[in-house]
């Protein structure tokens, strides 16, 4: 990436290592696009749960086994290496370990780093203690929950096609001037190998950069 860059930029070998920080930069954005890409996963497999969960209550299950029969349901549904599955089986052992279950969910949701995981966890750990009206309580919650996360399903759809077309953006810079200089050789000869040019390409380069982080903080909805 940093070698294209430079070549279609500046035509130097040199410029590799002032572009050299631009695949760390890129690998933790694409971390984070992966972090999030887990966090709407598990959010999606959790909801999934608190239904199984909430009709383990119903039908008067104690909510540690509520959630035993939870995790046998998601495992069921979204096999043994699902990111619900791998939690739920730490929250099963936690329990055949004597440790609370609220506990349990606490490290759940800070480990998932998800707010609406977090959220049952605060609620469920009142509701137990406080001693009130637990299927219903949790029901509510469900309830809310899946209402924002239907809220955020839309906008993401919603966002869908514009997102392809920033994506397409992005390109449209490197595929321009590739193409010129592939059909017109030496009409970018006047921006390399000068410094006046190799300044001109690198401000152009950081206004790129720049479009290219505002538009993603514009497409970055939350609810």
């Amino acid at each position: 990436m940093a070698a294209g860059v430079a070549w279609l930029f500046y035509q130097s070998a040199f410029a590799m290592l002032f572009l050299s920080p631009i695949p760390f930069v890129y690998c933790r954005y694409r971390i984070g696009m992966d972090r999030d890409h887990y966090r709407k996963v598990v959010s999606g497999q959790f909801r999934e749960l608190l239904n199984c969960v909430n009709n383990a209550l119903r039908a008067g299950d104690s909510p540690e086994n509520a959630f035993r029969e939870g995790y046998k349901e998601v495992r069921f549904e979204y096999g043994d290496y699902a990111p619900v599955t791998i939690e739920m089986e730490r929250v099963t052992g936690g329990l055949d370990n004597r440790i609370p279950l609220e506990t349990l969910l606490e490290e759940f949701a800070e480990r998932a780093g998800t707010e609406e995981i977090r959220e049952f966890a605060e609620v469920f750990r009142i509701a137990k203690r406080g001693g009130g009206n637990m299927p219903e309580i949790l029901a509510r919650t469900s309830t809310l929950i899946e209402e924002r996360m239907d809220v955020e399903n839309e906008i993401r759809i919603m966002l869908g096609n514009r997102r392809l077309e920033q994506r397409i953006m992005d390109l449209t810079p490197f595929m321009i001037i590739f193409y010129i200089g592939v059909t017109s050789p030496g009409f970018f000869d006047v921006l390399y190998h000068n410094p006046e040019g190799a300044a001109f390409m690198t401000m152009c380069l950081a206004a790129y950069f720049g479009a290219l982080v505002l538009s993603e903080k514009i497409l970055a909805v939350t609810v």
